[in-house]
């Protein structure tokens, strides 16, 4: 039963400790743009010009 005197401070500290890093992320714009992502996985920009897929003319 002492355990629980040592266990019970150590996990609201770390909850409390989640909640703030939760609290930071949200405040410094970690979830503003969720979309972006997943456009700039599919771009080309980073690959060399000899890489690039070669854009065809609308016919």
């Amino acid at each position: 039963m002492e355990v629980l005197l040592y266990l019970i401070p150590v996990a609201v500290s770390l909850g409390a400790l989640g909640l703030f890093g939760f609290l930071w992320s949200l405040k410094s714009g970690q979830y503003d743009d969720l979309e972006g992502a997943k456009w700039r996985v599919l771009s080309d920009d980073d690959l060399p010009e000899a890489q690039r897929p070669v854009k065809l003319p609308d016919a």
